[in-house]
């Protein structure tokens, strides 16, 4: 008995412990209206200005400057993009007023050591089409703006006017529907800074690849094309893709990301957990469940389940080929299911974060961007890495995906 009441303890204050470096790890940060953007017609959904969070640089970092875009999935027709209208994800007004900057973001340097210090500003995601979107008309009905690419533009043109005309460093970076962001407007972002500067790309969890789902249909790459065709997105994706290939395809990294002529750097789970639920086995791909309980937890997944994933994991790594040996496109490929693992301090720099060639994500970004080292690691098949974080979803709050 006596034992128990010990390990109960113990338990507690193993809990207290994390909470404590949680919130040490975390700072709060207001929120930012570009308002002078509504008379570019450079709006979300709902026609509310962009917003952003913005924690100034201090000492060494004034010049340095880190862009970070809100993940935060797609829509990809009126219906899906009026439930956004109303929501956080396509209306200012439903923003938080200040939200907390921790891992890539962190301000402290025991838990972020080589961009503490910099401009660090968290871009809040209104658009639904990874800031692509631009049409012209507004439908009177449904009063719904398409204008992502807008905002990306009026946002850094906000950003270069409070002294990122200055910088020295810069990185675009976002995490899902982010890291898309940062992979699509790779190069039109260092289009936008200062020639002097050094500027790089990282995109978490936004290398989404067009997979057939369990049912053999490639139901992602309809959803995508849906999305292109409402926003109007076709414009505004890489030119050498949409040259080449019809404009859904060309919201795939793997078709044009060997086009990118400015460094990137991709973190990404090979088992990426998003994926998984959503690509490899959506809800219409699975109409008994099958898959359900294993997409919420890795451990439930029968053998089958998990040939099957590995063969996602292949498909995966043939999707990433077309990087080649680039000297200036790194990667952090591990075999965790994940998904977004540089804005958790967990997962981005702490004594147990997730490695690969003994590195974290944290150093192993740091080390490619100063040029110290290149870095482009592929972690070995799941379950070889107990460094993983693997996620477990609460089935009470599981969001079926499209």
């Amino acid at each position: 008995m006596e034992s128990t009441r010990i390990g109960q303890r113990l338990n507690l204050i193993v809990v207290c412990v994390l909470l404590l470096l949680k919130t040490e790890a975390s700072s709060y940060v207001p929120i930012t209206y570009v308002r002078n953007a509504v008379a570019k017609g450079a709006v979300c959904l709902d026609g509310s200005p962009p917003a952003y969070h913005f924690d100034k640089g201090f000492g060494a970092g004034i010049n340095s400057w880190l862009v970070q875009f809100e993940g935060g999935g797609w829509c990809n027709n009126v219906t899906t993009c009026l439930s956004r209208k109303y929501n956080r994800l396509g209306s200012s007004k439903q923003m938080a007023k200040q939200i907390a900057f921790s891992g890539i973001l962190g301000n402290k340097h025991q838990f972020n050591p080589d961009f503490y210090n910099w401009n660090r500003i968290k871009v809040r995601y209104c658009d639904g089409a990874s800031f692509t979107g631009d049409v012209e008309a507004v439908n009177p009905v449904t009063k719904l703006h398409f204008r992502g690419a807008r905002v990306f533009t009026a946002v850094v043109e906000d950003l270069l006017a409070k002294g990122m005309k200055n910088a020295r460093n810069a990185i675009i970076s976002g995490c899902s529907a982010g890291g898309l962001t940062s992979i699509l407007h790779c190069d039109r972002f260092r289009a936008l800074l200062p020639t002097r500067a050094q500027v790089k790309c990282i995109s978490d969890a936004g290398y989404f690849i067009n997979a057939r789902d369990v049912a053999g249909t490639r139901h992602i790459e309809q959803f995508f094309s849906q999305i292109v065709a409402t926003h109007g997105s076709a414009r505004n994706l890489p030119p050498s893709c949409i040259s080449r290939l019809s404009p859904g395809l060309c919201f795939f990294p793997q078709y044009f990301v060997s086009q990118i002529a400015t460094p990137i750097f991709l973190i990404n789970a090979a088992y990426d957990s998003w994926q998984i639920k959503n690509i490899l086995a959506p809800g219409v791909a699975d109409p008994l469940g099958h898959w359900h309980s294993c997409k919420l937890d890795i451990n439930n997944c029968s053998s089958n389940q998990l040939g099957t994933m590995q063969g996602f994991r292949t498909e995966f790594l043939r999707a990433l080929t077309v990087l080649g040996n680039s000297q200036s496109k790194g990667m952090f490929i591990d075999s965790c299911y994940a998904h977004c693992q540089t804005e958790m301090q967990e997962t981005w720099f702490t004594s147990d974060s997730p490695l690969l060639a003994k590195t974290t994500i944290a150093k192993a970004v740091a080390d490619w961007f100063y040029d110290r080292r290149l870095f482009h690691q592929i972690d070995c098949p799941y379950p070889c890495n107990p460094s993983c974080h693997n996620r477990i979803f609460d089935p009470r709050h599981d969001n079926p995906g499209i």
